[in-house]
């Protein structure tokens, strides 16, 4: 049931953001306002805090009313958003509008492809030699497919062409591969390692939110994405770092330190490589175009639990934090080089 739910969850919340791209797109057109960064901005900010409010949020749900409530919050807040929807989005006529067809066997040979990788990822063994194989021939079937089909689940053919979008799907992958690892290792780690409650150390997370919105407001209006990510990759490093001075008996002022520099690579990131592709993807494909950065985005989610799968075999250690933030060393400081050398990001 519990899978289930997700799975409901995650069709539901998927649209909402290349919907959303496509629609400030064609309200561009529409208007003459062909960068609208305060809006841009405004939407980045939401995703920012939708990303970064959840294990805090979670921690105190938890807390306040186990873990049913986690699900059951989302009530509220779907019916608000089908009011709102119905009361201030744009309405578009039914007629003339193309029925599609869903592509399901591109949803099922692309989650059997992450499935195999991910269960490997989190227990990489000689024996579980299948799982990469497995993964890689789904891989293939799935690229063949969508490069066929009329409707496909993925459309692929957005990578043919134009180089920079790519590139910002390459970088969300290592962003939020660091930033989901950060936010999950630390979060478990101040439960298990550190020994706080779940509301406690939802709490002690709640500056990253925090400090995530304060940069974003700050530099929206400014379309910055070379700079902005370059200060990003910079603060994930000494994020990374300073995890390695983390013990059971570390004082509570440090970690929150440490969680509000957190937000500054959350408020930078996101918003730049969302400036980054919206001038750069094509506009008659920005909803896939939109929908493939926030595929990355979830991909780096997929390749985080791997990593604190491992680092964590049998629970939040310190020595399991100082590993993982070994291994997310390594991932930031290949984003910093990426966002060096991408030249397309001084003229977005």
């Amino acid at each position: 049931m519990l899978v289930a739910s997700r799975v409901l969850l995650g069709l539901g919340t998927s649209a909402a953001y290349p919907a959303s791209m496509s629609l400030l797109r064609s309200e561009a057109e529409r208007t003459g306002r062909h960068s609208p960064a305060g809006v841009l901005a405004t939407l980045s900010i939401c995703n920012q805090v939708v990303s970064v409010t959840g294990p805090a949020l979670g921690g105190l749900l938890i807390g306040a009313g186990g873990w049913r409530l986690t699900f059951a919050v989302n009530v509220p807040l779907s019916l608000a958003c089908l009011v709102l929807g119905a009361r201030r989005l744009p309405r578009t006529p039914l007629t003339g509008v193309p029925r599609t067809r869903t592509d399901v066997a591109g949803m099922l040979l692309c989650a059997a492809a992450l499935t195999a990788f991910v269960l490997f990822l989190m227990r990489p063994a000689t024996g579980h030699w299948y799982l990469p194989v497995l993964g890689l021939a789904a891989g293939a079937l799935f690229a063949r497919r969508e490069l066929n089909a009329r409707e496909p689940f993925i459309d692929l053919r957005v990578f043919g062409g134009n180089a920079p979008p790519l590139a910002a799907y390459g970088r969300q992958l290592l962003a939020y591969t660091t930033s989901y690892a950060f936010l999950y290792g630390f979060g478990q780690w101040l439960q298990e390692g550190r020994g706080l409650s779940a509301p406690e150390a939802g709490l002690l997370m709640l500056p990253i939110p925090v400090t995530a919105v304060a940069v974003t407001a700050l530099t929206g209006r400014r379309s910055r994405p070379r700079i902005n990510l370059v200060a990003g990759a910079l603060v994930q490093l000494l994020c990374c770092g300073t995890l390695l001075l983390l013990h059971a008996d570390s004082p509570a002022w440090p970690l929150v330190l440490i969680a509000a520099m957190a937000g500054i690579p959350q408020g930078l990131i996101g918003l730049a490589n969302q400036n980054a592709l919206y001038a750069q993807a094509d506009p008659a494909r920005m909803g896939s175009s939109a929908g493939l950065l926030r595929t990355s985005m979830y991909l780096g989610a997929l390749l985080a639990a791997s990593a604190n799968a491992l680092v964590f075999p049998t629970g939040a250690t310190s020595t399991g934090l100082h590993d993982l933030a070994a291994l997310l060393l390594g991932v930031a400081a290949a984003f910093l080089l990426v966002c060096t050398a991408d030249r397309s990001l001084s003229r977005p």
